[in-house]
Parts: structure tokens; C-alpha cells; sequence
């Protein structure tokens, strides 16, 4: 059958480094970033040493926790660690702690728009488990980096709801600032801070029987799961075309080739041998910690996107980009609250303050010189026909630079408009007395000569008086 008559059925396991100060069963850094050198992370508990015993890091299942209830989850009060065995070269001690039983979430749900609609995608479940050491491979060698080994980890495992790219990509994204806005995880696919198993099997359109399901295996990139989505949904159907099986495996993806590979045949639960881990006691939250966690969740930036669509009335554009960064769309609540004025204020953090930040090559608006107070300012006396949009992109600019008050500089660079009727009367008059010939040419209908004799009024002013006001004395004196 041709590609357009299967439908694709896909499910992800999404791995996210949780960002505590220390790894999950010891007191050595944990690997939020690589480290500049191998092997400097590390202890005889996460090197695996004998009779050495892991520890439970607190912070671990609070910001796990708070990764949980991101996603709407119920919470277990009570979950258990279990080992997962099995031997790969970048786990020596051939067994991995994890939670497959009872995890410490349970079922929820992420609210994501995908062309411009309104979706929910499901959760089965969300634990928290080990990362492995890293291998580098270097001619005929394979060098071992422990910096990483015991960092922690959660795995999310959604329910099979996916039935296309698209869906993948903005579920993705939409997880990746939730975790980001609650301080979970920085969720840097290209430091591995978030990886993605995508797990994909076809069927013909409008069965309800699911195909044989292929896992591709930490997969660390926006484009990279885009592309192998579509290469393996082609080969999938490619195989059943030609009258074959599809045989549920676990498979590498390699982005150069554009094409899978083939990692080994797909285990089940028991190929694993599963058992509770017997160094570690049961995790028992107590309701005054769960409420604690649940007291620092920031507004979801899903919610505090629609928030700025249909409360203030910003483009589809703007209101995206202020709700993926947190700390933006902190900032830009702030200025809000001060101004009272959304469209302004999203203008002057878009296009301005944005624009300075790209050129500094700063990407954290916390860091930066202007604060929202100040900001606010500038935008009130645009709003007060004080400053001209021209002088107060050069006032923001200079509070960019230098720091300050707004209304300092402003008063100092001589960039505040005066807006004395009486004087600026007195310059129109003399400007049109001046001009009888282009007078003569606007009343008669040549509008063009309008600005003209505006730029007359600013010229004869050294550019320090209202252009609005002129306006209106102008339209008022010629009519």
C-alpha cells in the first residue's frame, strides 16, 4: 500500500538530567555540563568501588517531584528503587537503579498547541533512575569518563498518542520549557541534557491493531528526531510492502546517513530481571514536602502563552517567544505591571532590549543592565509624549551600556520633547509664513508638502519639540 494509507503510532522515553548540585546516590558534582576533563567527578560509590553504598539525594526527589506535578501527575507517596540488569560496556557494574514498578509519578498529561490548536498528550508514567558513565572512542581504544555516572536522571514515558512529527516536535518543546521555567533541568539537547527513545510501529489507516514497534535510541536533537521519524515510518512500510515482518528491535540512528542501524533485538521486562534494589529504602513523602514542591510551581509557559494571547491581545510571534524563556516572560510581567501598557512594552523587549542582548551575545535577560523598572520608565514618557521612539531607543541603548535612570539620561542628552503650546505655536506660525508657496501647494491637495513643512518645524526647533504636536497645530492652522 502507498505511505498516505498507514498511519504512524509513536510514544516517546525522554530522559531528562535533573539539575541538582550533586549526582543522585552521592556527594560527587553532578554533570549538569561535561566537564573539561574526564574522571574528576567522581568517588568509590559512583565509580562503582566494592562495598560501597548509595545514599538518596533529597534534592534529586524534590526537583524530580516538581518535574512531575509540571506535567499534572498524581503523585506516589510512596516509591521504590529497582535494578535493572544488564551488561553494556558504559555500565561496569552491570545493573542500573531504577524505578519500574512503582515510580514516584503516575499518569498526566502536557497541554501543547500544534498549529495553533489546542492539544493534550498523556503520560503513563515519569521515574527516576541513574545515567550511565560516557565511552569515548579514540582510534582502537575506548576510553571510560565516569564524570557523568550517577547523575540523575527522569525518564518520561508517554502513552502511544502521536500520530505525527509535528505532535513530537511541539510536545518536545513544550516539555522542554516546563522544565527549564521550574528549574528542573536546563534541558540542553546538545549537552544530553535531554535524549529521546522514539518508539514507532504503522498500521493501515482506521485499524485499531498496533504494528510491531521499533525503538530509535537516544536520539539528541530537534532535526535528528524530525528526520528519523520519517526515515524509519519509510522503512517500516518499505518492509510490508515487500511482503516482510517488522521485527521489534532497538536501532541507532545516524544523522550524517540519514538511516537506522540495527542495536540489538528489543528486550521485554523480564529479559531485564527486575528485583527490588536492596541498598535503598523506600522514598515516603511526607504531605507537608509534597505541598512545599507544589508551592514552587512557576506558571506553565503554555498557560502563560494563551495568558498573553487573549488577556493582552499579542501576536501569535510575540506571545511565543516571551513565554519559552521563564525569566523573559518574568521580565516582561514586571514592565506590565509598571506600564500598564502589553503592546508597548512586548515592542520595546522584542525589538529593542532583544535586539541589544543578540548583539552582546547575551542570552540571559537577568544579567543585563536595564531593569524592568527603568524600562517602564522610558515607555511612560513615550506614552507622555515625552520622548520621541527615536531618543528612547537611544536611552534604552545607553541603559544597556552604562546603567542609570532613564529620565537622568534623557535630561542630559537634551532627548526630551517640549511640549509648550505657546512656543510651538509661535514656530508654526513662523514656518508658515516662511513657506507661502508650499502652503499655497498643501491646500491645494498636494499632501505630500505636509512633512515638509513638519521637518520645518522640528529643523526650527533643533529637533527637541514635539513632531505629534506640530502635527495637530499644522492640520489645525492650514485647514
Amino acid at each position: 500500500m502507498p505511505a498516505k494509507d498507514y498511519e504512524k503510532v509513536i510514544w516517546l522515553e525522554i530522559h531528562v538530567r535533573i539539575k541538582s548540585n550533586t549526582k543522585m546516590f552521592c556527594n560527587c558534582k553532578n554533570a549538569v555540563a561535561l566537564a573539561d576533563e574526564p574522571n574528576v567527578n567522581v568517588c568509590p560509590i559512583c565509580m562503582w568501588f566494592p562495598w560501597m553504598l548509595p545514599t538518596v539525594n533529597k534534592e534529586v526527589v524534590r526537583l524530580g517531584l516538581i518535574g512531575g506535578m509540571m506535567m499534572g501527575c498524581e503523585v506516589q507517596k510512596t516509591s521504590r528503587f529497582d535494578r535493572k540488569t544488564y551488561f553494556y560496556p558504559d555500565n561496569p557494574l552491570s545493573y542500573q537503579i531504577t524505578q519500574m514498578y512503582e515510580p514516584i509519578v503516575w499518569e498526566g498529561s502536557v497541554k501543547v498547541l500544534v498549529n495553533g490548536e489546542q492539544r493534550n498528550f498523556s503520560i503513563h508514567h515519569m521515574h527516576l533512575e541513574n545515567d550511565a558513565w560516557k565511552l569515548i572512542h579514540a582510534g582502537w581504544k575506548t576510553l571510560c569518563d565516569y564524570n557523568r555516572a550517577w547523575s540523575p536522571l527522569m525518564e518520561i514515558v508517554t502513552n502511544p498518542v502521536f500520530k505525527d512529527k509535528e505532535e513530537v516536535m511541539e510536545f518536545l518543546r513544550e516539555l522542554q520549557k516546563m522544565m527549564r521555567a521550574a528549574g528542573v533541568s536546563d534541558a540542553d539537547m546538545e549537552k544530553w541534557q535531554l535524549r529521546c527513545d522514539v518508539n514507532l510501529s504503522i498500521m493501515p489507516v482506521g485499524s485499531k491493531v498496533f504494528g510491531t514497534r521499533v525503538e530509535l535510541k537516544n536520539i539528541n536533537s530537534f532535526s535528528s528526531i524530525w528526520r528519523a521519524i520519517d526515515a524509519e515510518f519509510a522503512r517500516q512500510v518499505r518492509l510490508l510492502d515487500e511482503g516482510k515482518q517488522v521485527d521489534q528491535e532497538t536501532r541507532g540512528w545516524d544523522d550524517d546517513k540519514g538511516q537506522s542501524h540495527t542495536m540489538r533485538s528489543k528486550e521485554d521486562a523480564m529479559d531485564y530481571r527486575y528485583f527490588p534494589e536492596p541498598d535503598l529504602l523506600p522514598i515516603i513523602l511526607e504531605d507537608d514536602f509534597i505541598e512545599e514542591c507544589r508551592k514552587t510551581l512557576p506558571e506553565l509557559p503554555i498557560e502563560k502563552r494563551l495568558r498573553y494571547l487573549n488577556e493582552f491581545n499579542l501576536g501569535e510571534d510575540d506571545a511565543r517567544i516571551l513565554s519559552a524563556d521563564h525569566t523573559l516572560g518574568t521580565y516582561f510581567d514586571k514592565v506590565v505591571s509598571l506600564t500598564s501598557d502589553a503592546k508597548k512594552s512586548c515592542a520595546y523587549i522584542t525589538t529593542v532590549v532583544l535586539a541589544l542582548m543578540k548583539e552582546a551575545l547575551i542570552d540571559d535577560i537577568t544579567i543585563i543592565k536595564i531593569t524592568p523598572e527603568e524600562l517602564s520608565e522610558v515607555i511612560k514618557m513615550v506614552n507622555a509624549d515625552e520622548l520621541s521612539s527615536t531618543n528612547a531607543k537611544l536611552v534604552v541603548e545607553e541603559l544597556f551600556i552604562n546603567w542609570g535612570k532613564a529620565r537622568e539620561i534623557a535630561e542630559s542628552k537634551n532627548l526630551i520633547q517640549k511640549n509648550d503650546l505657546w512656543a510651538l505655536e509661535a514656530i508654526v506660525d513662523s514656518i508658515i509664513n516662511a513657506n507661502p508657496t508650499q502652503v499655497s501647494d498643501y491646500q491645494w491637495g498636494n499632501e505630500k508638502i505636509f512633512g515638509f513643512l513638519v521637518g520645518q518645524c522640528m529643523k526650527a526647533s533643533a529637533w527637541s519639540w514635539n513632531p505629534k504636536i506640530f502635527n495637530e497645530i499644522l492640520k489645525k492652522k492650514l485647514w
